[in-house]
């Protein structure tokens, strides 16, 4: 049978055909008389949650940016606040040549209460910059709960100057959702982008017209092989995945003791005095305090039952090995996080010297930075 094309699906850009339901834009015939055309994917994302792969690789999402150097264009790249490191996509000046950009944090509904903003937009810059990377301006939002939608709209149309603009981000920091937020909000609901928690959801570029006859492009997102979400079960990742604010849980540690996050990451405190650690995850994550001379037994026992997650023993025996990362932390009038990609981050007020070892899987970036908090 020869396979068809029908223009392309109004959820996540892939070009819709008829002939083949195991490849990716299936939709049947009877869809394509509707008004939004989605492909069977998207529909079962959206009514079913399911978890849809799809035979994407990294290099088919790197070919799709490849060719926005080439235009004169406005980028807005999209960060998720609580996972920064993860979130940050590389390379991205190769991608946008000369092009401005504005770089967006989403999901400041995750972050604690009392935080100031300012503080947070000062931070970001900065770590842009350490990243090489410098930025028109930062806006912070929450896509999921519209705030400060009106800014950041504002914000676009002042830096756009007439161009394109090209969404970008790696997966999972809520681009597709921030653009629903925009259609739903300014009267184009109908035009709606699959979203869920899973990699790989939007499989092309989405455009979407502008009055002055320019557009949006929502493009793929990239995926971040550092983050700890990609080692885990759907189920499981919905567990570590945050969807309210973040209540901050405050351990004092002796010298010799451990702090397991869930069965996914370990945090000894190997050497100094008495102070607190500040864990920010996920509010549900179960976080088991021992000794560290216990540590590995612990781990041994009860990893994928008590430490959870990984549910279960066989998702704990599917995880690569865990590995250490040691880190010294200096005396200091500021606060420094220690984060793992994907998880959470650990912060250590830095009032006396100390050395601190973190054990998660292998792959998994772990690294310290400076208090964001």
């Amino acid at each position: 049978m020869t396979e068809q094309m029908h223009g392309s699906c109004a959820g996540c850009g892939i070009a819709i055909q008829t002939a083949d339901a195991k490849k990716p834009g299936y939709a049947p015939e009877s869809a394509l008389g509707r008004k939004v055309v989605i492909c069977q994917r998207c529909y079962r994302i959206k009514h079913y949650n399911e978890v849809a792969p799809v035979g994407m690789g990294d290099d088919d999402f790197l070919k799709i940016l490849d060719g926005i150097g080439s235009t004169e264009s406005l980028v807005v790249m999209v960060v998720d606040i609580f996972d920064f490191q993860g979130s940050w996509l590389k390379g991205l000046p190769r991608f946008v040549g000369k092009n401005p950009i504005l770089l967006v944090g989403n999901k400041v509904d995750l972050l604690p209460r009392n935080i100031n903003l300012n503080r947070v937009r000062n931070w970001m810059q900065h770590e842009a910059k350490e990243r090489g990377l410098r930025p028109e301006d930062v806006v912070l939002i929450s896509a999921q709960k519209g705030l400060h939608i009106d800014e950041l709209l504002n914000r676009i149309g002042e830096l756009r100057k007439g161009r394109d603009v090209y969404i970008v981000g790696v997966t999972n920091v809520g681009k597709s959702t921030m653009i629903n937020r925009i259609l739903h909000d300014y009267g184009a609901a109908e035009l709606e982008i699959t979203t869920s928690p899973f990699p790989g959801t939007t499989l092309d570029k989405i455009e979407i017209p502008l009055e002055d006859g320019r557009s949006i492009f929502d493009t793929p997102g990239i995926i971040n092989r550092d983050q700890i979400g990609h080692m885990v079960s759907p189920t499981d990742l919905r567990k570590i995945t945050p969807t309210s604010r973040i209540n901050s849980k405050v351990y004092q540690l002796d010298a010799g003791q451990s702090l397991f996050l869930g069965g996914l990451a370990r945090i000894d405190f190997a050497r100094g005095e008495r102070q607190p650690l500040i864990v920010y995850v996920d509010n549900d994550l179960y976080i088991h305090r021992t000794k560290l001379e216990k540590a590995d037994e612990v781990m041994q026992k009860h990893h994928g039952t008590l430490l959870v997650p990984p549910t279960g023993e066989e998702a704990a025996k599917a995880l690569p090995p865990f590995v250490k990362h040691t880190f010294k932390i200096n005396k200091s009038t500021t606060t420094t996080d220690i984060v793992i990609s994907g998880l959470g981050w650990v912060s250590i007020q830095g009032k006396h010297e100390a050395s601190v070892v973190v054990h998660a899987p292998k792959g998994v970036s772990v690294g310290m930075r400076k208090g964001l908090i």
